[in-house]
């Protein structure tokens, strides 16, 4: 089954993210607070927030032009390494978006493939470093496995959201090697990584998303 998703009017894809993001602020930040700053979840919802006040203000858009606003938003509200980090995320994800009408599995892998290349332009993290590429990179390649396996693009974001989860949960087992927590040195052992949290949930909305769309 050749499945597509009509991206022409789907802002809202991304007012689902906020919505996501705002939900789990307090997640976010108490699981911070174990071996970071605790405002991780302040910071995200602070960016998201303004990003869907601006979408709100604006008439209905493609999902690539609401992923653009949602990157520049990110880059211009979230302090530290994260602004930057989903900025470029989402701002990669929309330029390979950009110019499609309709979205199938192979463009989907394409713009994360985009995103994820994005993010780690601009970082040192690899996988094990107990950072958001250990959540992007087990839902990227569980989503391309399926793919490969000839699974229709709802098979695909399952897929991805399974890998996610997956990804997510690796980073309690890990050492911090990159950013404030690595400070911890083991004591940073046990503790789920906050910015692979939120990594799952912003993967785990736009495939839910897309599978919701995909149903109407």
């Amino acid at each position: 089954m050749n499945q597509h998703f009509d991206m022409r009017q789907a802002g809202w894809v991304v007012l689902d993210l906020v919505e996501t993001i705002n939900a789990h602020r307090d997640y976010l930040s108490e699981i911070d607070g174990a071996i970071g700053d605790g405002d991780h979840g302040i910071n995200m919802s602070k960016g998201f927030s303004l990003c869907g006040e601006r979408l709100r203000e604006s008439p209905p858009t493609s999902l690539a032009a609401a992923l653009d606003t949602l990157s520049v938003t990110l880059l211009e509200g979230i302090g530290g390494s994260m602004g930057p980090l989903y900025g470029s995320f989402f701002m990669a994800m929309g330029m390979a978006l950009e110019g499609h009408a309709s979205l199938d599995r192979q463009l989907f892998l394409q713009a994360l493939d985009d995103g994820i290349a994005a993010v780690q332009a601009i970082g040192d993290a690899r996988l094990g470093d107990k950072t958001l590429i250990d959540t992007l990179l087990p839902a990227r390649d569980a989503y391309r496995q399926a793919l490969a396996d000839g699974l229709p693009l709802t098979g695909c974001l399952q897929a991805l959201q399974r890998g996610a989860e997956a990804g997510r949960e690796s980073t309690r087992a890990l050492q911090a090697r990159i950013g404030r927590a690595s400070r911890l040195g083991e004591r940073s052992i046990g503790v789920l990584d906050a910015g692979a949290c939120s990594c799952a949930l912003i993967l785990d909305s736009l495939a839910h998303s897309l599978q919701t769309g995909l149903r109407h």
